[in-house]
C-alpha cells in the first residue's frame, strides 16, 4: 500500500469514472486505522460507504445473473453470484486496478500480513462502488461492477470456483429443508488491523454451527464447512 498523497485522479483514469463529487472517492479510499494516525483528516473512514456498496454490488450481478440465465433455478445463480462477489474476487478486482496504490491507511496497517491486506481491497473495493453509486446513480455503479465483477464470470465458470462450502451446503439444504441458510455475526474481536470474527450459520431459526476467521465472509465459509459434516 503505497504513499497516501497518490494523486485520485490515476484512479478515476483507471476505472474510467470521473467523480464530481471527490469527497465521496476520499471517504471510499479512507481506512479506519488512517484517522488514528491523521486526526485532522476530514473524511469519516470507509465502512459506511462498504456497507452500501456490498448491496449494490449485490443487486446489479443479481440483475445481470436473472438475464443471463432465464431458466436458472435460485440456487444456481445464488452459488455464482457468491462466487462473483466474494471477498477472495473482490480483492483481485482491487488488485488489478491498483487500488491498494490510493487507499489511506495506517503504517501498522501497510505492513500487515497478505491475509488482511486482503481484506481491506476487498473492503475498498466495496466502498469504491458505493461511492460511484451515490456520485452517478445506478446506471454509473451497473457500469462499474458489469466492466470489473461480472467480466470474471466466465472465469467463475471455467475453474467452478463456485463450488465453495457456502454455495454446496446452500443447494443441499434447499434441497433437503426447503429453507436458505443464513449467516449472523456472533462475536468480533480484536483491533481493527487483526479483527477476528465468530459467524454462526442457522436454518430459519436455529443455530447450526459456527466458524471463526479474519472476515466475515471466511468465518462463513468455516461455519458453512462445520455445518457440512452433519451430512458427510
Amino acid at each position: 500500500m503505497t504513499n497516501q498523497s497518490q494523486n485520485t485522479s490515476e484512479l478515476e483514469k483507471r476505472i474510467e469514472y470521473d467523480f464530481s463529487n471527490k469527497n465521496l472517492l476520499n471517504e471510499a479510499l479512507t481506512h479506519r486505522s488512517y484517522l488514528n494516525e491523521n486526526t485532522d483528516w476530514c473524511f469519516p473512514n470507509n465502512e459506511r460507504m462498504e456497507y452500501l456498496g456490498d448491496a449494490v454490488i449485490e443487486l446489479v450481478v443479481s440483475e445481470s445473473l436473472f438475464k443471463k440465465y432465464p431458466e436458472a433455478p435460485e440456487g444456481k445463480m445464488t452459488v455464482l453470484r457468491a462466487a462473483l462477489v466474494n471477498y477472495q474476487m473482490l480483492a483481485k478486482v482491487a488488485g488489478e486496478m491498483g487500488l491498494e496504490e490510493f487507499i489511506f491507511m495506517s503504517r501498522g496497517e501497510r505492513g500487515g500480513s497478505p491475509k488482511a491486506k486482503e481484506v481491506i481491497l476487498a473492503n475498498a473495493a466495496e466502498a469504491l462502488v458505493g461511492a460511484v453509486y451515490l456520485d452517478g446513480g445506478i446506471k454509473a455503479a451497473g457500469k462499474f461492477v458489469d466492466k470489473f465483477v461480472m467480466s470474471r464470470l466466465k472465469e467463475v465458470l471455467e475453474t467452478r470456483s463456485y463450488r465453495d462450502a457456502k454455495s454446496e451446503l446452500q443447494e443441499i439444504v434447499q434441497d433437503k429443508m426447503k429453507v436458505t441458510p443464513s449467516y449472523r455475526v456472533l462475536e468480533e474481536t480484536g483491533p481493527a488491523h487483526e479483527r477476528q470474527f465468530k459467524i454462526g450459520v442457522y436454518y430459519g431459526e436455529n443455530l447450526i454451527a459456527e466458524g471463526r476467521g479474519a472476515s466475515k465472509q471466511e468465518a462463513e465459509l468455516e461455519a458453512a464447512k462445520e455445518a457440512l459434516k452433519e451430512f458427510k
